[in-house]
């Protein structure tokens, strides 16, 4: 007999089941374990709400992974399964056979539907929902609150049906439920909603923050408070923040964004696209980090020399892995601070990205003997930059030394473009044989990408 003929017959029973609704309501307290999975997902496709609510009582697993069966939020599904947990958790006792504490509606927890299904026999053995841990959760205690998992994708001037019905759920149980999220994407979300959802969230879960709203520095300022309750918060990106003329008040509101970095114990990649507001004040920031990071990101601003000294004095990123700059203006900075900032993280760098910052021949042979010491290295991108054939060549007899370095991403030499920018397809045919000759001389196999989009600033 094969390995799925058994699911199969699972699959078999939970359709002969449900042929009467009211048997199979009734059979559940004598169920074998196995069959619950296939019977929910029968039940969830066919729209047997009674079935859906009973089993929701009778759940013998910790975690109930409705997101991984819904492609989208689906409000009658949320209605009927919420009203099974209405019944769940006005019992003083819970029922014998159930041990739901958590109801999960992220788009996850596909294995193991498909585990019990047949598709996918094998999952880990750590797994709350795998068959061999069911038997230890039969002695676990529930644990209270409740808790209801969610991802928070904030993009429409208003909320939809789905979010507003489940917000409103848990606004009467506060006392009994946990709302938790690990990832919070705002995007084109009004500051109020945003307040108002946020305020039914455990924001001490939230692990990961992506901010891409076009706000005024004020409103972030006003949102930066509540960044500073996500506690836990691993990994933020703030984009597309407008910074109209400067004004006095301006001051004040960096101050108030900063000092919020001094709660964040745990943040280890930080990303800001388009910072204006930290030009001439980005040390404020970097004295508020309380960890080192793992992955700095500042892309698309005006950096002062001063800030870039600071970025290479702090401590906080001493240990970058990750270090992407592109777009920050380095023609008018001093040559030998970039470098500086490369010598700190030699030891542990392993991507850099230095794309359209204005780095010419000039400042990359300042920047070479900095670049030759990331003997990590893995990833590295000039692209958008406009060196010469004969500095070309120089940087990848430099970097053919490091071991680790797999991927290259450049504009094609200068000598590739007439004198307005426009890529000679003959010059750029003769600059390819050469690199290659160069490649070849070198005598170690490398992937380097060769972008035809010449620098910014030759339109």
């Amino acid at each position: 007999m094969s390995v799925q003929n058994p699911l199969r017959l699972m699959n078999l029973a939970g359709k002969s089941l449900l042929a009467n609704e009211a048997l199979a309501i009734s059979a559940l307290e004598y169920l074998p374990i196995e069959l619950f999975p296939q019977l929910f997902m029968e039940a969830f496709f066919g729209r047997h709400r009674k079935t859906l609510k009973a089993l929701v009582q009778a759940w013998p697993f910790v975690r109930l992974p409705l997101g991984g069966l819904m492609q989208t939020p689906h409000l009658g599904t949320l209605q009927t399964v919420l009203d099974g947990l209405n019944v769940l958790l006005a019992q003083k006792d819970q029922p014998r056979r159930c041990k739901l504490q958590v109801l999960d509606l992220r788009n996850s927890g596909q294995d193991f539907w498909r585990m019990w299904s047949g598709s996918k026999i094998h999952v880990s053995s750590s797994s709350s929902m795998a068959p061999g841990a069911v038997e230890s959760l039969r002695a676990e205690k529930p644990l209270a609150p409740f808790e209801v998992f969610i991802e928070l994708h904030l993009k429409e001037r208003s909320m939809d049906g789905f979010l507003t019905y489940l917000l409103k759920w848990v606004e009467e149980r506060k006392a009994s439920i946990h709302l938790c999220c690990k990832k919070l994407s705002i995007l084109s979300f009004p500051m109020e909603n945003i307040m108002k959802v946020l305020s039914m969230v455990r924001l001490d879960c939230i692990e990961e923050v992506h901010v891409n709203c076009t706000w005024y520095l004020p409103t972030l300022a006003m949102f930066a408070p509540l960044l500073g309750q996500i506690s836990k918060v691993q990994r933020l990106l703030i984009s597309h923040i407008h910074l109209p003329a400067p004004k006095e008040q301006d001051k004040q509101h960096v101050v108030k964004i900063t000092s919020q970095f001094l709660r964040l114990h745990h943040l280890r990649d930080l990303h800001l696209e388009s910072p204006f507001y930290l030009e001439g004040c980005l040390d404020q920031m970097l004295r508020c980090l309380m960890t080192p990071l793992d992955t700095l990101t500042i892309t698309c601003c005006l950096l002062t020399d001063s800030d870039l000294t600071h970025l290479s004095q702090s401590p906080k990123v001493s240990q970058l892995k990750g270090l992407n700059l592109s777009g920050v203006m380095m023609t008018y900075s001093s040559p030998e601070l970039l470098p500086a900032l490369l010598e700190k993280v030699s030891a542990t760098l392993q991507k850099l990205y230095l794309e359209q910052c204005g780095i010419r021949d000039s400042h990359l042979e300042f920047l070479l003997p900095a670049l030759s010491l990331c003997i990590h290295l893995t990833s590295f991108s000039l692209r958008g930059n406009f060196l010469s054939m004969a500095m070309m060549e120089k940087m990848l007899r430099h970097t053919s030394g490091l071991p680790s370095l797999s991927g290259e991403l450049y504009t094609a030499p200068q000598e590739s473009f007439s004198s307005q920018g426009i890529l000679q397809p003959s010059r750029l045919a003769q600059c390819r044989i050469e690199l290659l000759e160069i490649l070849k001389d070198l005598g170690r196999p490398r992937t380097i990408w060769i972008c035809f989009t010449p620098c910014p600033h030759w339109r």
